[in-house]
C-alpha cells in the first residue's frame, strides 16, 4: 500500500509561476492544490486541508496576509506550515505574516524551483523523498 501524498496549496496570482510550481511539486510526489487569489486560497485551505501552504502576499480579492489571518482563526489550522512567496522582502506585511506563524519566506527573485521543493520537504520533514518522478 502506498503512502498518501502530502497536499500542498499554492496560492499565487501569477499564472505562469503557479503552473511551474505546480508542475515541479507534482513531479516531486506531492498532491497540488492551486489558487489564483486569496479568497479561493482560503476556501480551498478550509475545505481541502493542505499539509503545507505556499502563499503569495500580493494577490487579488484578498491578500496573503489577510488570508493567513483568517486561516489562523480556525483552531485546526494554527499549526499548518505556511511559506511565503513574495517580491516584498521587508515591511509591515512581512511583520504581520511572522506574527501569524509563517514558517519561512522565499523572495521570488532569490530562489530556484529546486529550492522551493527542498524547503517544502524540510517543513514537512520529508528529507528522504526523491526529487525525480514517481
Amino acid at each position: 500500500m502506498s503512502e498518501k501524498k502530502k497536499k500542498i496549496l499554492i496560492a499565487e496570482d501569477d499564472s505562469m509561476l503557479l503552473d511551474i510550481l505546480s508542475d515541479k511539486l507534482s513531479k516531486s510526489g506531492f498532491e497540488v492544490i492551486e489558487a489564483n487569489n486569496g479568497e479561493v486560497a482560503l476556501h480551498k485551505a478550509l475545505t481541502l486541508h493542505p499539509d503545507l501552504i505556499l502563499l503569495d502576499i500580493l494577490m487579488p480579492k484578498m491578500d496573503g496576509v489577510t488570508m493567513l489571518k483568517k486561516l489562523r482563526e480556525k483552531k485546526e489550522y494554527v499549526a499548518t506550515p505556511v511559506i511565503i512567496l513574495t517580491n516584498v522582502s521587508y515591511g509591515e506585511q512581512i511583520d504581520e505574516a511572522i506574527k501569524h506563524g509563517v514558517q519561512d519566506f522565499l523572495i521570488k527573485t532569490n530562489w530556484k524551483l529546486d529550492d522551493v521543493v527542498k524547503k517544502v520537504k524540510q517543513k514537512l520533514a520529508m528529507g528522504g523523498l526523491k526529487d525525480e518522478n514517481f
